[in-house]
């Protein structure tokens, strides 16, 4: 089976993240997509950072009741900080049967030479890159990139998380149980 890894911290999943995982399910480049939470990006701050069992919640939260997709909470279990060359490699061995790609916006590609063991990843993986405003993606990298026209939102967390520390509304920029369970618990607030 096709599975598309779709790697974030989920600091909160948004529809952004959604209509980026649908479109790729649509365009049938992949069976089924894997939100794989992460712990810790070692290239982002962590101090707005939710619990990450707390961000796995939202995000099934989220994505309950859609089959092709499904949260991940592999990288829970890995040495820290995660890097997705190690979890690459785990899921291949640990799922032989499935043939994974890596789902990202050109805004982080821009770094992967950054990565750790990025040619293993260029080399090994299908990396479907959805277009950011202000970012080329230098496809002379590796020969196992697909630009994917992508519709996109002009939506970040950081943005959703100020919105909700000013007590202003997130109504329509997230799924609704998403934001009933934010509201309930709290989150972001302080």
């Amino acid at each position: 089976m096709k599975i598309g890894l779709f790697f974030g911290s989920f600091n909160p999943i948004h529809h952004a993240h959604l209509i980026i995982a649908n479109h790729i399910l649509n365009q049938e480049l992949v069976n089924k997509v894997w939100l794989v939470v992460s712990p810790h990006n070692p290239l982002k701050e962590t101090a707005s950072l939710l619990n990450e069992n707390q961000r796995l919640h939202l995000t099934r939260l989220a994505i309950d009741n859609d089959t092709r997709m499904q949260a991940t909470d592999i990288e829970f279990t890995l040495p820290r900080p995660s890097y997705t060359a190690v979890t690459l490699a785990h899921l291949s061995e640990k799922y032989p049967q499935h043939d994974f790609s890596l789902i990202m916006g050109g805004d982080s590609f821009q770094n992967i030479e950054k990565w750790k063991n990025y040619k293993y990843i260029l080399e090994n993986f299908n990396i479907l890159i959805y277009n950011r405003p202000g970012f080329e993606t230098d496809t002379r990298l590796s020969n196992r990139i697909t630009l994917l026209d992508a519709p996109l939102l002009e939506l970040s967390a950081t943005h959703i998380r100020q919105l909700i520390k000013a007590k202003k509304s997130i109504r329509y920029l997230l799924p609704e149980a998403v934001i009933e369970e934010i509201e309930k618990a709290g989150y972001f607030r302080k």
